[in-house]
């Protein structure tokens, strides 16, 4: 990695993101490579491929700098979490659309991680990711729009002339005082639907071909809880009038063939649910409506909950890698006794 500046110590908020952007990358190549076995569409094959290669590259380099850096390199995913010769889980369509998923969430992470990095080298490496995400998804978008996947959010009337809110309750209540949504609170409400169902198609999968029982009934329950949200969030638009995305789970086969280890499927699930709990974050601290902000607030409550028996099933399967920590001073003087 050119620039290295090894008299400059990566910070806290560097050797973190650097951790879980080597975690995140090797899950991808695992899951794009089980991909590209089961594509029939040449432009979202390469699409797939396009996707690999970022991951790839990210990895590679993010060892090489570990390694000059006397930092242990993290475990993982690997050849042994991904098994090629499994039968297809999902259609060409869910891959296309799980891409522009998460280069989409590459777009809001990496944005967010560049304010925190001040070393040159990882801050030219996070820029530049951040450039490929924007081209992965502006490239994912194309395609939809060629084949007619798009699903654009609703439209809204084009304002006609200035106005000025003119009661407090435009703010504080939403509840039968203002009807209307704002062209955000809609904007909020279609992304957070069409997340919502890329993962119960996700779960759906994964459900149909974990092993064990208490995973299994894991990604079960996670497929209840985004059907849930769904269902909240659809009722905001219906009552506007407005449309909803369709549902991603006809994408999803009937295979019973694992293509993933559970250990990177809960990995993967964990990933989204702390994705969802930004976005919702996002849509509390953007939202103008007091019913909405009670919604986002109880459902990410409900996710939180989730999460947390989701870590323990990790913690209980030997699945969870620790991530880098602070000094904890008060073990360092025990150590001295």
């Amino acid at each position: 990695m050119e620039g290295t500046h090894k008299s400059i110590k990566l910070t806290a908020a560097e050797v973190s993101y650097f951790w879980t952007t080597y975690l995140s990358d090797t899950m991808s190549v695992c899951v794009f490579r089980h991909f590209l076995e089961h594509i029939d569409d040449q432009d979202i094959k390469q699409l797939v491929k396009h996707a690999i290669d970022l991951s790839q590259q990210h990895v590679d380099i993010i060892k090489e700098l570990f390694i000059e850096e006397g930092i242990e390199v993290p475990h993982g995913f690997s050849d042994q979490d991904v098994n090629l010769k499994a039968k297809r889980l999902y259609s060409d369509i869910f891959y296309l659309k799980y891409i522009k998923n998460m280069a989409g969430g590459g777009l809001g992470g990496y944005s967010r991680m560049l304010p925190n990095i001040f070393r040159d080298d990882v801050k030219s490496f996070y820029s530049k990711a951040l450039t490929a995400s924007i081209e992965l998804e502006n490239e994912a978008t194309m395609i939809m729009k060629e084949k007619g996947l798009a699903v654009r959010p609703p439209f809204i009337p084009y304002p006609q002339k200035v106005e000025y809110v003119h009661k407090q309750s435009f703010f504080l209540e939403g509840l039968d005082r203002r009807g209307s949504l704002s062209g955000t609170e809609v904007t909020h409400l279609h992304y957070n639907i069409g997340t919502n169902q890329l993962g119960a198609a996700i779960s759906t999968g994964f459900s149909q071909v974990a092993k064990s029982k208490k995973v299994k009934n894991y990604f079960v329950r996670g497929k209840d809880i985004a059907l849930k949200h769904i269902a909240v969030f659809r009722d905001y638009l219906e009552k506007n009038s407005l449309p909803a995305p369709a549902g991603f789970e006809p994408e999803v086969t009937d295979s019973k063939e694992s293509p993933f280890s559970e250990k990177l499927m809960m990995f993967h699930f964990s990933l989204m649910i702390y994705a969802g709990i930004g976005n919702y974050g996002i849509a509390i601290s953007e939202s103008q409506r007091t019913d909405l902000v009670i919604d986002y607030s109880r459902l990410n409550a409900e996710i939180l909950k989730y999460s947390e028996d989701g870590a323990n099933i990790m913690i209980n399967n030997q699945w969870l890698e620790q991530p880098p920590l602070s000094l904890d001073r008060d073990d360092v003087i025990k150590g001295y006794k």
